[in-house]
Formats: structure tokens, C-alpha cells, sequence
């Protein structure tokens, strides 16, 4: 997963669980089953993929994907275009969607919570949705903020907070921690990449959320690292 087209995958799963994932649906990437690039003159690199999902929440929901990932030449600031197709359907997940949307509006407070998972990698089953919907919205935040060079992982939510809404909607603001990977050259008689791990500072995101318009990702920015005492 350390090569160009792996980088390519990741991004590719982390656009398909923005756009199909949710409380009750965690797509992750279990295998890239093939790759090939070709590079378009003034345009780019594409990146041709072949992929394998997996439910987290469901081990036994796996799908393959074709997707196609056009990193800009030479433009940092352009999101990659992402393009994908998924080989058959997803299990459905209304039964669950739904029931983590009534619970959440039946609160008589609005939801706080902090450090999932917790120091020890344990998740309590009551927060498995709030997780899953962050890695779903943590899926746009890859895909705006990604390079050829960089890969992302969402490590841990830091602090997850309910917002009041007078509407149908639900909405969260978080603070994520998300891991940067980045690709660094290393000496020519080796011929190959290895990844580097940057820390980074915590990322905020206002998501919004219905059972029936899925995620969406209303605010997102990286917040500045604190300085070393």
C-alpha cells in the first residue's frame, strides 16, 4: 500500500465512504486487486483501479469497485478528480440508520463525547455510529487536502459535540486527528519510495447528517499545531 497506485486506493475508499458511508456503514479498503497510470500531457496523472471494500461494521459486506483518481499536474490546491463504480449493491443499513437517528433526536441532551477510540484502541458499541460517521465525513477531508505524495488515515475522534438544530438534520462538530503519510525519495540506488509519518494538527468538521440525504461536510479546516513547551 506504500506504492503511487496504493496512495490512489486509499483515496478512492476514503471518496467512497464519503459518499456511501454513514452511522450504520463503514467502508474501509481490504485490497487493491489491480493498477495501472497513465499520465495525460498538461493535465496529470490517472490512476486505473480495481478495489475490494469491506464493511468494518459488517465483515461479511464486501464489494469490489472500479474507480479512476486524476491527481492535477503540478496544483496542490485542486482536489483529485475521483470517479467510481461499485460492482453490485450495498447491504442496506436504513434499519440501523434509523435507529441512530431516533435515538439521537430522542436526547434530552445534545450528545458530548471525547477520545474514540480511547488509549487503549477500545470503542463502547454506543459510540461504533458516531465513529463510523467520522470516517465517512473524514472522507472528504482526504479528498480535498490529498496529493499523489500523501496519504491520510483517520486515527481518533478527539472531541465530538451535537449541535441544536431547528430543522430535520442532525449535526456534529468534531475535532479528528488524522495521520499524514508522506511519500519522500530516498537514495536513487534503492529505485523506490518509502513513507514517511507526519504528525498533524487535529482537524474540525461540522458535519450534517439524514437517514435519508446521507453526510454532509459543511465546514472543515486543519487546526494550527500547538507549540512545544
Amino acid at each position: 500500500m506504500e506504492a503511487p497506485q496504493g496512495r490512489a486506493a486509499t483515496l478512492a475508499a476514503a471518496c467512497l465512504s464519503y459518499s456511501r458511508g454513514g452511522p450504520g456503514r463503514a467502508l474501509a479498503l481490504r485490497a487493491l486487486t489491480a493498477a495501472s497510470a497513465q499520465d495525460i500531457d498538461n493535465v496529470g496523472r490517472k490512476y486505473h483501479l480495481k478495489l475490494v471494500l469491506e464493511d468494518i461494521l459488517d465483515k461479511d459486506n464486501i464489494v469490489n469497485c472500479t474507480a479512476e483518481v486524476l491527481y492535477h499536474l503540478g496544483n496542490t490546491n485542486v482536489a483529485p478528480d475521483v470517479h467510481f463504480e461499485i460492482d453490485g449493491e450495498l447491504k442496506s443499513t436504513d434499519e440501523q440508520d434509523n435507529m441512530f437517528y431516533n435515538q439521537i433526536r430522542s436526547l434530552k441532551e445534545e450528545l458530548v463525547a471525547q477520545d474514540i477510540p480511547d488509549s487503549h484502541g477500545n470503542v463502547p458499541p454506543e459510540m461504533e455510529p458516531i465513529r463510523a460517521l467520522a470516517q465517512a465525513a473524514a472522507g472528504y477531508v482526504v479528498w480535498q487536502n490529498s496529493t499523489e505524495d500523501t496519504r491520510y488515515h483517520l486515527a481518533q475522534i478527539k472531541h465530538v459535540r451535537q449541535v441544536k438544530r431547528s430543522d430535520d438534520y442532525l449535526e456534529f462538530d468534531y475535532m479528528v486527528l488524522l495521520h499524514e503519510f508522506v511519500s519522500q525519495k530516498i537514495p536513487p540506488c534503492f529505485l523506490q519510495h518509502t513513507l514517511c509519518f507526519l504528525p498533524t494538527g487535529d482537524w474540525q468538521m461540522t458535519v450534517l447528517w439524514h437517514p435519508q440525504h446521507g453526510v454532509k461536510v459543511t465546514q472543515n479546516s486543519r487546526q494550527p499545531k500547538r507549540a512545544e513547551r
